[in-house]
């Protein structure tokens, strides 16, 4: 069976020496250019830092159950938006898999992994969950924007039998959120945390599915918290 093709990605380069990377999940439908082109929207100009690469990769179409099995650019399939019903863990690991190779090709350009961010907004928190608290626990840190896991998730499942520092959350979320509803976000952030991750939830009132400036700005704030520029190595 033919490898899986490399995720298509939006990239913004940092202004100086690229010493860690970030990479960011659309929501369900979108594209990382999208995602790219709403954040720029939002703050006047690109999400950038000088020393972290910022990824935003796209999901490939699939058939999507929500959408009546219609294609749509998004991570893993869904039985239905709700967080009471199981995962479609198959496509799920599926692209864990995908996204695996992306975090491999900066390690190859010589980023540690402890130097790399991934997270996302709605689906695209989802997916980093998994792909982190399953997979990759070494990695910095999540982030969750407007976000949820389902009841009986397999992160819950596998953090259960885990013993190891997990990458902190980093969770936002809008109490006038109609789709991803707030509850979802505040009690995946509450399983999470009982679980030994250690957790943020920041709320925004009025805030519906969306991303706002105030939010992108304390999640810029807790980036560069967890990736800090390093150093310049002084050649003695």
């Amino acid at each position: 069976m033919a490898a899986p093709a490399a995720l298509q990605r939006s990239v913004v380069s940092p202004a100086g020496r690229h010493t860690a990377s970030l990479i960011f999940l659309h929501g369900s439908g979108d594209t990382g250019q999208g995602a790219r082109t709403w954040i720029k929207q939002i703050l006047s100009q690109d999400m950038v830092f000088q020393h972290i690469k910022v990824i935003y990769p796209t999901a490939p179409a699939r058939p999507y159950t929500p959408m009546k099995g219609a294609f749509s650019t998004v991570w893993f399939d869904r039985y239905k938006i709700s967080n009471d019903c199981p995962e479609h863990i198959e496509s799920i690991d599926s692209m864990c898999r995908g996204l695996t190779d992306l975090i491999n090709d900066e390690i190859k350009n010589g980023i540690a992994k402890n130097r790399i961010l991934i997270g996302g907004f709605s689906m695209g928190g989802g997916m980093a969950m998994h792909l982190a608290y399953r997979f990759h626990q070494d990695l910095a840190g999540v982030f969750a924007l407007s976000s949820f896991l389902n009841k009986d998730s397999a992160v819950y499942q596998a953090l259960k039998r885990n013993d190891s520092v997990l990458p902190e959350l980093f969770q936002c979320h809008g109490t006038a959120d109609e789709l991803v509803l707030y509850s979802w976000g505040e009690e995946t952030n509450k399983m999470l945390k009982s679980l030994g991750v250690s957790t943020s939830l920041h709320t925004f009132p009025n805030l519906n599915h969306e991303l706002s400036r105030t939010e992108i700005e304390k999640l810029k704030t807790w980036i560069v918290k967890k990736l800090p520029a390093e150093a310049a190595k002084t050649s003695e």
